[in-house]
């Protein structure tokens, strides 16, 4: 686990840092930016200011509210804020512009939306010195200044007019011509028109709630934006820091004490503290929260030892020692055995297991081959034939041999009785003997006998037909081949053969199959042809 601690900055440094710290420590828990129960941002439960009614009384300016055009009651058309001064349907056809969320309808989420925008962009702490819980009174005269100036010459209220020229261009980022007869938003401290949807914050992208701007450097912001530029905000207070004195860390600016423990709101400014999950954490806290316990000695790994690990267990560096002889493992092969770690030595003379191979034990840390019950060193996981390791390669075990594919196929693959080489597919057995489809032929002619009708004569096959020629007797009548393949029938008598359709009477042509004949000559005929012969 890798960790950093950090040390916060005060600007400029104070000879008087413990002293102020001290005496700010008991409002620690009062400046927190998140809800100490459950962490989330404080505006989250609280948004709604109801001691202001509107934007211009947020903003102090009442006094200007009488000025403006009457319009319609918002509330009336359903609505927590309308532009001022707009009839109703010119309402209807602003809001009709903007992104469903951005339409405060009442009891919607966009009501809820402009409540939290509200109090992100209109900060009240900001806008009224009454609201500053955390302003030193030595420094109430600058934060009158700064508001009265930001009131006077940057901070204004936008006016929703409709565009009555046709060549005007959106005074925003977009530069898009604005069409003639639509609705735009007048800023007159810029004197620029925008679209609606183009009236945004330079910082923060978001629109600006209920039309409320500031000027700065002649773009718009919201004011909290705009007061960042001219001050430091408090990270934990969220209020302009007027002092010259502020604590900077975590890439953010604190008040002077309001940096402080996410755990126990203790000061974290001039101290060492530690970042996790992006939340600073004193030292102690950070080691009763986080810290790991020590396996050997129980203690907890403080932030400056060294915390080593393995499989979720922790050590002190001085406490990771074998647990027979003691001796430091730091930097060092060691074996672990039913939650126990030992050095090489120990852990071979009690625990370790023996190569099927060589016979030789597995020291601590030497890789090791397992297959199945078996296990071997890397140099004696080999093919017992050639001798060579097998590695990551493909092998055959055979008994208790090893093999690789190439010895394997050489000294116990099938091979073909005719050709000897090995049948890899597609082979025909004969007899129990194995052989390619394309060596299985006839004896004779050669021609494949794979699928197809043979028979054999002296142990070699031979197709029916190349058999027919060569060996089977003839037909005494057609001279052609008797075979007997597919069950033919044939008729023997004396030395001459005869098919079954060829064995008929020589006269009257009737088969003479079944029945009695006589022989004439070379000659069969049948006993009726016989007495007409003799008549």
């Amino acid at each position: 686990m890798t960790r950093e601690t950090y040390a916060s900055v005060l600007v400029p440094r104070s000879f008087f840092l413990d002293r102020v710290a001290i005496t700010l420590r008991r409002f620690v828990v009062k400046i927190r930016k998140n809800c100490t129960s459950c962490k989330c941002p404080r505006e989250a439960h609280d948004v709604c200011h109801e001691e202001w009614v509107s934007v211009r009384s947020r903003l102090g300016l009442k006094g200007e509210e009488s000025l403006l055009p009457i319009g319609c009651d918002p509330r009336e058309m359903g609505l927590a804020w309308a532009p001022p001064g707009l009839p109703a349907h010119k309402v209807e056809e602003y809001f009709s512009m903007l992104p469903e969320i951005s339409v405060p309808r009442l009891g919607s989420p966009g009501e809820r939306y402009r409540d939290r925008q509200l109090a992100i962009q209109l900060p009240k702490q900001d806008l009224a010195r009454a609201y500053c819980r955390h302003l030193n009174p030595k420094h109430a005269s600058s934060a009158d200044d700064f508001m009265a100036a930001r009131n006077e010459i940057a901070l204004d209220i936008g006016n929703v007019e409709e565009v009555l020229e046709g060549d005007r261009e959106c005074g925003a980022a977009c530069h898009a011509p604005l069409k003639c007869g639509s609705l735009a938003v007048y800023a007159s401290k810029l004197g620029l028109l925008c679209h609606p949807t183009c009236f945004r914050c330079s910082e923060c992208k978001e629109l600006l709630v209920d039309l409320a701007y500031c000027v700065h450097d002649d773009a718009l912001f919201c004011e909290r934006h705009y007061a960042e530029q001219l001050k430091p905000r408090c990270a934990a207070c969220d209020e302009l820091i007027f002092s010259g004195e502020y604590t900077k860390a975590m890439n953010k600016d604190w008040h002077s004490g309001h940096f402080c423990c996410w755990q126990c709101d203790e000061s974290l400014t001039g101290q060492r503290y530690v970042l996790r999950d992006e939340h600073p954490y004193c030292i102690k806290c950070y080691e009763s929260v986080f810290a790991n316990g020590c396996e050997e000695c129980n203690k907890i790994i403080g932030i400056d030892s060294k915390d080593l690990s393995y499989k979720d267990k922790h050590w002190h560096e001085a406490c990771f020692l074998c647990n027979r002889c003691r001796v430091s493992l730091v930097d060092k092969q060691f074996g672990s055995k039913v939650d126990k770690i030992y050095c090489g030595n120990c852990y071979d003379a009690q625990f370790a297991s023996r190569c099927d191979g060589c016979g030789e034990i597995f020291r601590a840390g030497t890789k090791k081959m397992e297959y199945k019950t078996r296990q071997w060193h890397e140099k004696c996981f080999c093919c017992v034939v050639c001798k060579n390791p097998i590695g990551t390669k493909s092998f055959i075990p055979r008994e208790q041999e090893i093999y690789c594919a190439g010895c394997y196929e050489d000294k116990f693959a099938t091979r073909c009785v005719k050709c000897n080489k090995i049948i890899n597919s597609g082979g025909v057995t004969y007899k129990n003997e194995p052989w390619h489809r394309d060596c299985f032929t006839c004896s004779n002619c050669n021609n494949s006998l794979a699928g197809q009708r043979f028979t054999s004569r002296d142990d070699k096959p031979y197709c029916a037909d190349c058999f027919g020629e060569l060996f089977a007797k003839r037909c005494t009548a057609c001279s052609k081949p008797i075979t007997g393949i597919g069950g033919t029938r044939f008729i023997s008598f004396e030395d001459r053969h005869w098919h079954n359709d060829c064995f008929i009477c020589a006269g009257c042509k009737t088969s003479l199959v079944g029945r009695g004949f006589i022989t004439d000559n070379e000659d069969i005929i049948c006993p009726e042809c016989a007495k007409m012969k003799l008549m």
